[in-house]
């Protein structure tokens, strides 16, 4: 996308630009084993008086390109519940959700990210790796799962029609990365850790 269209298409959403890193925002202990890769959502067990996620809620458009899996701590899926806590307080749906989930796996492998010193991307922080200097919040701020998720969700909802969006499009339109393809990668990931813990 050229330097003009990527500035009106973040002029639409209500962002601003800051270069090819997380543009600023619009106004401003469970020890489950992660599913395997290869697990169908529908084989996802839940307690029996909550109903299954719809999968094709979580991935209507069908996942794009080779797909990434890592394992996860107790503290990222600590994190992933956060996520999807903070999407609920939103009064957004499973599928916001996987954005968000799949865009914090590309940012930070949910974790909580602090200063990196030289490695560090600008003064880019937290889950989804937002710069206090971009206008996402302070430091404490944008280190706590829930703020930062919320400010994520602003966003996303800012962006019209981010539903109907590939899962990459939606990310990057938020985040402006250098990397905007890099977060279909992480889609099915996502949605098996909504499907796993969405009703929880």
């Amino acid at each position: 996308m050229n330097t003009i269209m990527r500035k009106s298409v973040l002029g639409i959403a209500g962002l601003a630009t800051a270069g090819a890193l997380a543009a600023g925002p619009l106004n401003h202990n469970d020890t489950t084993a992660p599913i395997e890769a290869g697990t169908p959502i529908t084989a996802v067990a839940v307690q029996a008086d909550k109903p299954a996620v719809d999968k094709a809620k979580l991935i209507p458009h069908g996942v794009q390109g080779a797909q990434s899996r890592i394992d996860l701590s107790d503290e990222q899926v600590a994190n992933v519940k956060a996520i999807i806590a903070a999407t609920k307080k939103a009064g957004m749906d499973e599928r916001a959700a996987v954005v968000a989930i799949a865009t914090a796996l590309q940012e930070s492998k949910l974790e909580n990210l602090g200063h990196l010193g030289e490695r560090n991307d600008h003064d880019s922080q937290g889950l989804f790796q937002q710069r206090p200097s971009s206008g996402w919040g302070t430091v404490e701020q944008i280190t706590d799962p829930q703020y930062s998720t919320m400010a994520f969700l602003k966003g996303l909802k800012q962006v019209d029609g981010w539903q109907d969006m590939p899962l990459t499009e939606a990310a990057q339109t938020v985040q402006v990365s250098a990397y905007p393809d890099h977060y279909a990668q992480w889609e099915q990931q996502a949605a098996d850790l909504v499907a796993q813990h969405w009703n929880n």
